[in-house]
């Protein structure tokens, strides 16, 4: 068997503090998840559930450089991220599960082009021209939850 054409190559993220890459296979996203944006976004976050989308892996902006300005649109917006690293997945996992899938985090801006998004929601349709697009997902090098501190790593006594 051969290709018709040549495939894209991976999609990676560096790894702080090492001459690794993470491959990225696929970016999920939720949305709604932030009561004073959904409350900016004119919903009440008692009655708006978070919602899940996906970008692209091919989207990715690694590290630095300038973003490019998408074509059509002439609101584009941006958020700060924590970016969650999994190096597994699987479905129903209880908390120890989800735990152990984590490889990393990182920082990311989630880029929109609002004006579209708006258009596309209120025609009742989904918001991938709007949030998918060259450069809308930009990250930093990932850095190993090894490395970090945590809370859940340390025994607190509470004392009062």
């Amino acid at each position: 068997m051969a290709y018709l054409f040549a495939p894209a190559d991976a999609v990676t993220v560096p790894v702080d503090g090492s001459d690794d890459v993470f491959p990225v296979n696929r970016i999920f996203c939720i949305g709604k998840n932030y009561a004073d944006h959904v409350r900016e976004m004119g919903s009440d976050p008692a009655s708006t559930p978070p919602c899940i989308f996906m970008k692209p892996a091919n989207c990715l902006k690694v590290g630095d450089g300038e973003l490019a300005y998408p074509s059509a649109t002439n609101d584009l917006h941006y958020e700060g991220e924590l970016v969650v690293a999994l190096a597994s997945g699987g479905k129903d996992l209880d908390r120890a599960a989800i735990e152990a899938a984590i490889f990393g985090y990182a920082c990311g801006l989630d880029m929109t082009r609002r004006d579209v998004q708006g258009d596309l929601k209120e025609r009742r349709l989904p918001w991938d021209m709007g949030k998918s697009f060259d450069d809308c997902a930009a990250i930093s090098a990932i850095r190993p939850k090894r490395c970090l501190w945590h809370p859940s790593r340390y025994q607190f006594e509470i004392v009062g």
